[in-house]
């Protein structure tokens, strides 16, 4: 056979192999972050977050509609797991392209170079297979995937040109990469990044290297990808605003004709220019107006954002249905910005002379006057920071408390002494970071902690897969070779069983790393320029990325999936590793047997040793929990509920559940994060498939942005005569929606601010309305309260508050209201006294509910107990063995925290008998093999021992101390800063230790008690 039909079957041998890993290990259904919603969008053609994936929309929908409703999370998985297996297939085929190349310089193609080309090519692609960062991004339905089948198929596409640059008609190959770019852009914009090394493979192939050339060129690869990314993409767009403001208010057309007359030029001027060019025989410019056209044809996926927006489809994020809405959701305004090249530190005071800078002003469509209004000047609106704390490279940016403390512990600022005058007038002194500390935080955390860790994960091995923030304990890289993981780590030694047991525990003993270490060398020694293509895009893919993003400490999730281009190339050098020892090895023996056996020891060093490490925390089959604790949550709630959500894993899920399954669509979910903006609590007005519009008294341009964003708590004694009364919930309302100027405070820059006058709230109580509705039983009568004294123990509330007052006040207990568990006490707003638990929701009940036991609401042990027993499923963690994460673990502490207060408040009822079931429901829903025991089994065992359960209860007190007392032993074994910086996880198991001692004696074990405290003793305690 030629070279060119078995390059293309052992590519497409290695695409079977990959898919099939895929296919077998994708999650059945939606996962945790992002996932929910993406599919949602997908299977609906809805509109989610800034900055939009309408390619991935459409092509997901395309494969849902091979299954129901059902079956659509598990198509659109399949989509990314085939995204990824064709990344696979032109991954082969590029490490292929290389290593032909290398050996060319060496003679022609024989057949002993054929299998060494080829066995690069499978060993670099497959080791990418089963690389931890590509695989997780493989089984689930989030962009990532298909982004990376981009950037695969635009970088072969350059190779592919290389190689046939000569024929006639090749620049085809560069106007069909131009049209993938602008498809690309309608999935993730991190294929942009691949232009660089496209431009010097251009470079390379059609002129002799020169140093001006080579300068020339980079200037021209950097200039190309900004004006891609910061030009054509955000500037198509804002010049279709900039026409639309300009038809609509100054010529007084309709809304769109701005618009449609933008682009009428546009494809016009494009016609044109095309003609012209071949007409005069201008080659260069017209490929380059053709391949301009080609990415705006790519880029044009974006209408269909525009249109189902206009369409007010359920999920419609930041309202795109216009030029000028379309612009803030491409340039994702919600987010805000961040220095990059030169900014602000942390501490950083104002600029006292000038405070404050112009922003551009919003504008909004107004249909009533027929135009688009000013309804944010963005006067004063962008901080202007004294200059004596600004820097070149700033690091280290955002005064939010949390990631000043991280810049700190990272960066190890000292600071040096800076003195200003603030707005009063008063001298004041801060220690300013240095350029050395700033620098400190960027190679530590930024690089150190925020790259090569997960670049080592993917290359050398992973310690487990919690989310870590810089312990030792927790997320870092570690390779096997004990001896050199213990001077960072700790002890590897007989470590503990929590965390050899963690699926996440993987071991590759450095040698993928090494592999592509040597493939690297080897690369540049026999081809400097395609060495330093492949070294372009790894840069540019990994560390350009993180100065580019500029991450703060503390980051939500771990974000190693940003990084999987720059491993991409890395791999490359994995597969020409093996080139690289079958060119040694060939001294002494063989080419054919240098070349099984460099085959042998590749794929033994990176594919075979990942995959047996990685499938078991990569396989997500018969895993269905993000959708089931999903249900879980809806079912909580009492028909036709308002259900009050705070992050994107107690909210994504759920509008999956309600889009796609069609599970709960009565109740309302409202997302507090989402409804600080005014587009979305427009949507909450409307009826949303069985759930009715919520009732808010707040107009349209009283909840506009710009407007009642902030609302200071201020107690006004004019308006509120007396301190001590709590004032009805609807005057409040009435008060703060008025333009009165005595409604108003006025600002140190001169605002008008609208604010609650009292911190003293009265919600009245329909007695009759309550009952009727089922909010409470009638046997509890007696306990309802006429009116609910509520007090605001904040400072100032935001527009998400007041949208929670708005609601309860026009309410009038019609509708069911519940915040979910997750939410967080600082979005309860100081009303859990009142909160009935029925689920993984508390229900607002006009009832004192203040729980004996500390914790957050009164159980309702009727509603629970039918909620939990009988609608509750649990995501097949009773049935088989499935890979539980990190995010999965934590939901599962809410549900045994709850299993323990359902059983605890059936005892206190006198239901024994349905406490124990609630028990044995627990313990063989969340089996020990799939739910790790932790300190969160404490109660549970307590409440063995209330039910008389002895033997249950210390067979589980005992299982406890074992897990801390193992801990505790390893820990011990830490010394110095090692030992410093595991204080904390020492106290908390001796902590854990000494509260099943004090369980047992409390309970009357005292055979187990002894025996507890004989282990005690051992540590001193």
């Amino acid at each position: 056979m030629t070279y060119k039909k078995i390059n293309t079957i052992t590519g497409w041998v290695v695409f079977v192999v990959a898919a099939f890993v895929y296919l077998s290990t994708i999650e059945p259904t939606a996962s945790f972050w992002d996932c929910g919603e993406y599919i949602a969008t997908a299977y609906k053609l809805e509109v989610g977050h800034p900055p939009g994936a309408p390619l991935f929309n459409l092509i997901g929908r395309f494969f849902t509609l091979f299954s129901d409703q059902h079956g659509a999370a598990r198509m659109v998985n399949s989509m990314s797991a085939l995204c990824s297996a064709f990344t696979i297939l032109f991954l082969f085929w590029s490490i292929t392209a290389f290593a032909k190349k290398i050996a060319l310089k060496a003679g022609e193609i024989n057949n002993d170079k054929i299998w060494v080309i080829m066995a690069s090519g499978i060993v670099g692609s497959l080791a990418y297979t089963f690389s931890d960062s590509f695989w997780f991004s493989a089984v689930e339905g989030e962009v990532y995937a298909m982004s990376s089948f981009f950037t695969a198929i635009v970088f072969w596409a350059i190779l592919k040109w290389d190689e046939l640059a000569d024929e006639p008609h090749s620049l085809r190959w560069i106007i069909l990469i131009a049209y993938l770019v602008g498809l690309s852009i309608g999935v993730h914009l991190l294929n942009l990044l691949a232009i660089p090394a496209i431009v010097f493979v251009y470079y390379f192939r059609r002129y002799e290297f020169t140093r001006k050339g080579f300068i020339i060129t980079a200037f021209i690869a950097v200039f190309t990808l900004g004006i891609v990314q910061a030009g054509i993409i955000p500037g198509i767009v804002k010049w279709a605003a900039n026409f639309e403001l300009f038809f609509v208010n100054f010529l007084g057309l309709p809304f769109n004709s701005g618009t449609i007359f933008y682009f009428l030029i546009l494809i016009g001027l494009s016609v044109w220019g095309l003609w012209y060019t071949h007409k005069h025989n201008k080659t260069v410019l017209n490929t380059g107006i053709l391949a301009i056209t080609m990415l705006l044809i790519g880029y044009s996926s974006f209408f269909t954002l525009v249109i189902r927006s206009q369409a007010n489809t359920p999920m419609d994020e930041n309202n795109p249905e216009n030029a000028i809405n379309m612009l803030a959701y491409l340039t994702r305004e919600q987010y805000g910005d961040w220095p990059i090249v030169y900014g602000q530190y942390y501490n950083a005071p104002l600029d006292q002379s000038q405070p404050y800078k112009d922003g551009n002003p919003v504008y909004t469509k107004d249909k009533r006057a027929g135009k688009y209004v000013i309804t944010q000047d963005k006067k004063n609106s962008i901080p202007n920071y004294d200059s004596r704390f600004n820097t070149l490279f700033p690091r280290m940016y955002s005064d939010q408390r949390n990631h000043v403390s991280g810049y700190k512990d990272w960066g190890d600022v000292k600071g040096t002494p800076v003195s200003y005058t603030d707005y009063n007038g008063e001298s004041k002194t801060v220690m300013k970071p240095t350029f050395g500390e700033n620098l400190t935080y960027f190679f530590r955390y930024q690089i150190g902690h925020m790259y090569a860790r997960y670049f080592m994960w993917n290359f050398a091995g992973r310690q487990n897969d919690i989310q870590g923030h810089g312990g030792v304990l927790k997320g870092n890289w570690v390779s096997g070779v004990k001896p050199l993981d213990a001077l960072r780590l700790g002890p590897q030694e007989n470590i503990t069983s929590s965390l050899s047991s963690n699926k996440g525990y993987n071991r590759f003993y450095f040698l993928p790393l090494v592999l592509g270490l040597v493939g690297m060398f080897f690369h540049f020694k026999k081809d400097k320029s395609d060495g330093f293509v492949v070294f372009l895009l790894f840069f540019l893919t990994g560390l350009a990325i993180v100065i580019y993003l500029n991450q703060t400490p503390y980051q939500p999730r771990e974000r190693d999936y940003a990084y999987v281009g720059s491993f991409y190339a890395f791999a490359i050098w994995i597969g020409l590793g093996v080139y690289a020892l079958a060119d040694l090895f060939s001294k002494k023996i063989s080419f054919k047997g240098s070349t099984l056996l460099a085959f042998v020891i590749g794929m033994l060093a990176a594919p075979v040793i990942m995959a047996k490490d990685g499938w078991d925390d990569h396989d997500r089959s018969h895993r269905y929990t993000a959708r089931d604790f999903a249900a879980n949550y809806l079912n909580s709630c009492a028909p036709n509920a308002i259900l009050f959500t705070n992050g994107d894993n107690d909210t994504f899920p759920l509008w999956y559940a309600q889009e796609v399954e069609g599970i709960r669509t009565d109740v309302r979910v409202v997302n507090l994060s989402l409804s600080n903006t005014d587009w979305y609590i427009e949507q909450l007005r409307r009826k949303a498939y069985d759930s009715d519009p919520l009732p808010l008294s707040l107009t349209e341009d009283q909840y506009r942005q710009g407007t009642r964003d902030y609302l200071p708590v201020y107690y006004n004694p004019s308006i509120i005569k007396d301190s001590t009364k709590y004032y009805n919930i609807k005057q409040i309302m009435e008060f703060v929606g008025s333009e009165d100027p005595k409604a108003k405070i006025q600002t140190q820059g001169g605002m008008d601010l609208s604010y609650l006058p009292t911190e003293k709230i009265a919600i009245p109580v329909d007695k009759n309305a309550v009952i009727s509705n089922g909010t409470v039983s009638k046997d509890k009568e007696d306990q309802i309260l006429t009116e609910i004294p509520w007090k605001i123990t904040k400072r100032y509330i935001m527009k998400n508050d007041l949208m929670i007052m708005d609601i309860i006040a026009n309410n009038n207990w019609k509708r069911p209201i519940y915040f979910a568990v997750t939410v967080g006490d600082d979005a309860y707003l100081n009303l859990e006294p009142y909160f009935q638990l029925e689920g993984l929701a508390y229900r607002l009940v006009p009832m004192n509910m203040r729980s004996s036991d500390g914790q957050t609401g009164k159980v309702n042990t009727a509603l629970m107990f039918e909620n939990m027993m009988n609608k509750f499923k649990w995501g097949g963690m009773g049935e088989k063995d499935i890979y539980m994460d990190e995010n999965n673990l934590r939901m599962t502490m809410n549900l045994r925290n709850n299993f323990s207060r359902l059983a605890d408040a059936l005892i206190l009822e006198g239901k024994k008998e349905e406490a124990k079931k609630v028990m044995e429901r627990c313990m063989t829903e969340m089996p020990r093999r799939n739910v790790p025991y932790n300190y969160f089994m404490l109660p549970l065992a307590e409440t063995y021992f209330k039910l008389e359960m002895n033997k249950e209860g210390n067979e589980l007190l005992k299982s406890i101390a074992d897990i801390y007392e193992e801990d505790l032993n390893y820990y011990l074994r830490f010394s110095g800063k090692l030992s410093e910086s595991i204080d904390t996880e020492k106290q908390q198991a001796m902590a854990v230790l000494q509260r099943t001692a004090q369980v047992a004696r409390i309970y009357k074990q005292e055979e187990l008690a002894k025996q507890l405290d004989e282990r005690l003793k051992k540590f001193g305690i």
